[in-house]
Formats: C-alpha cells, sequence, structure tokens
C-alpha cells in the first residue's frame, strides 16, 4: 500500500488517475482540491465548476481509500501537515494559472519538509527547444530547473516527469472514449475529415498515448520499487503525420488538409515578466466561446512547430521499466472508435 496526495486532484486526468489507483485496491489516496480564497474571483463558466473551481469535498464520490480534501495551496504548513505519511506527491497544476510557479514550487518545498519520497510535477512534453512556441507551458521549465537545483548536492526528493506526448482520445472526438478527459480535435479532425499541418511535416512524429494507459503507467509506477527516472517518457503509439494521412483513406476517412506556411506561423519568448515567472496568463474559465477558439487555433499552430522540433516524440523510459504493459497503439484505438460508423 501506497499513501499519495494528489493536487489538482478535480483535473479531468488526475479524475483518470484516481480511478486507476482505486482500480488497484491497494492504496489510500488523499485528493486536494482547491479552496478558493476570499480575494479570488470564481470562474465564469459553469462548464468548469467541477474541474477548477472552489469545491466542497462533499460533492465529489465516495470512493474506497480516497480522501478528498480542500486547500488553499497557500499555506505551506497545511500542505506539510497533510503531507505527513504521504510516499508519493502528484501535481496536475494547470502551469499556466500558476503565477512564478509559486504554488507547485510549494507543493515541492512542503513535500520535502514533510518526508515524502517522490514528487512527479506537472509536465507532459519534451519542451526544452520549444518554450518559443509554447510560451503558455512556460512553468513546466521553471519547476524542471527547481527540482534539478534541489538535488543539486544531494538527492532531497526523487522525481519524475511523466511525458506522454499527445491524448490518443483527441483523435476520437467528440465520441466518448475516456470516464472524465473532455477532448477537442488537434491536428487530425477524424469527424470532419480535416487536418491542419504545417508544410514539409509529413515525417514529423506525435507519441499518441490514451489517458487509460497513462493512468494505468502512473498506478504502477507509485508502487515501482527502482529509482523513478527523471525524465519519464510514457511511449503509446508513435505515429508520424504520413501515417495518420494513410490510417485516415484506409479507413474511408480521407482528410482535407490545411497547410501551413512556417513562415506564417509566428513564435514568441514567453512573457518575461518577473511577477508571472514566464507564465503566459490563459484562463479557459474566463474566456468567451469566441476567445477560447481563437487559443485552440493559436495555440495548434505552436504545438505543430513543436512537433516539429521533437516535442512530441517522447522517450520510451517507463515503457523500459514496465515492459509487459501493453499500450493501445492509433491504428486500433481509431478501428474501434470510426470503424463502421
Amino acid at each position: 500500500m501506497v499513501k499519495i496526495a494528489i493536487a489538482a486532484a478535480s483535473s479531468q486526468l488526475a479524475r483518470e488517475v484516481i480511478d486507476s489507483l482505486v482500480a488497484t485496491k491497494k492504496h489510500e489516496v488523499i485528493g486536494l482540491v482547491r479552496k478558493v480564497t476570499d480575494h479570488e474571483t470564481p470562474p465564469l463558466h459553469a462548464e468548469y465548476k467541477l474541474t477548477q473551481g472552489s469545491q466542497d469535498p462533499a460533492q465529489y464520490p465516495s470512493l474506497p481509500g480516497v480522501q478528498w480534501v480542500q486547500t488553499t495551496y497557500e499555506d505551506k504548513a497545511d500542505l506539510v501537515r497533510l503531507f505527513k505519511g504521504v510516499e508519493v506527491v502528484l501535481c496536475f497544476w494547470p502551469v499556466n494559472l500558476d503565477h512564478g510557479s509559486v504554488k507547485q514550487k510549494r507543493l515541492i518545498d512542503a513535500a520535502v519538509e514533510a518526508g515524502v519520497k517522490r514528487f512527479a510535477p506537472s509536465d507532459g512534453v519534451k519542451l526544452e527547444s520549444s518554450l518559443d512556441a509554447m510560451a503558455w507551458y512556460a512553468g513546466k521549465i521553471e519547476i524542471t530547473r527547481y527540482l534539478e537545483n534541489l538535488n543539486k548536492e544531494k538527492k532531497v526528493i526523487e522525481y519524475t516527469r511523466f511525458q506522454i506526448g499527445a491524448f490518443m482520445n483527441y483523435l476520437g472526438h467528440p465520441h466518448q472514449t475516456s470516464t472524465h478527459v473532455a477532448t477537442l480535435p488537434f491536428a487530425f479532425d477524424f469527424e470532419k475529415q480535416h487536418a491542419t499541418l504545417l508544410e514539409g511535416s509529413l515525417d514529423d512524429v506525435i507519441v499518441w498515448t490514451t489517458v487509460q494507459d497513462i493512468a494505468g503507467v502512473v498506478a504502477r509506477a507509485v508502487e515501482y520499487e527502482g529509482e523513478w527516472p527523471a525524465v519519464g517518457g510514457i511511449r503509446g503509439s508513435p505515429v508520424t503525420m504520413r501515417e495518420m494521412l494513410r490510417l485516415g483513406e484506409a479507413m474511408g476517412k480521407p482528410f482535407t488538409i490545411e497547410w501551413l506556411k512556417k513562415e506564417d506561423v509566428k513564435t514568441e519568448p514567453p512573457n518575461p515578466k518577473a511577477d508571472t515567472g514566464g507564465a503566459v496568463e490563459i484562463d479557459l474559465r474566463s474566456m468567451t466561446p469566441e476567445q477560447a477558439q481563437a487559443f485552440v487555433k493559436m495555440a495548434t499552430r505552436g504545438i505543430l512547430v513543436a512537433v516539429g522540433r521533437g516535442a512530441y516524440d517522447v522517450t520510451d523510459d517507463w515503457n523500459r521499466i514496465l515492459p509487459d504493459y501493453k499500450f493501445t497503439q492509433v491504428e486500433d484505438f481509431l478501428k474501434k472508435v470510426w470503424g463502421g460508423k
């Protein structure tokens, strides 16, 4: 049995991970849900209520081994108290909403003080060479540096940066292919048979990993007795852009391609303002549908640039540690969701 604390436990991917942990019938989970302080503005859109806003733990389902606890993430002493006896802290905090990465750094410091053995920061992709293309993820790099510096002289806390590429479930949009994660079409929209690609990108690779496989690997990682790898790539199903187009044709769903010229896709360095620590203020909760759509369009362009630099071609660190784990492959997933539809 492992005692695990999950920060931002109301987030969609966190809920998938919690379900996977519960299914093992082995672990004790503390699900931390955010308590909005008096000076904060609540979310504007009701659809975000259950994922980002202030939550009463009583609103969450009663799950075996799971305790839901409110916290503002502002009081380090309170976090240290919550982390007493905890062996693993998993963080799903949206870094673009954590100005200066203050909250996640406080989580790490509290975990160290409480004697937590392992910490998994909010991560996802190989961001180092593509920060100008995905500036809203600047906090991920900041946290990586923070963890590296903590362990510079001696190992203070073990950590792994789970990197998963892209959610394969997006390829099934608008079909519901997971319990909690909402989808949107990214690069390949199988429903509309439309693809958005950069010129010259046909050999670019995206690793697609289902949220179920991500949760499955995390559930095994928390009880892994060996040392966690600092870079924890989870390599579900790597597919080039060319291969994805061929899969669409083979399934009778050929794509109309919108080709973007690289010179027309602008990238910018992260916001250097000291008070945000380089983080870009993006809060989908307070956006109008039009603003959200515009952000998704902008983000897709930046992500495609990052894909060309290998950001979504993640490594297979956890695959090698867990050689018996069978990952869902893109072709099988597509046939299951779209075959015969």
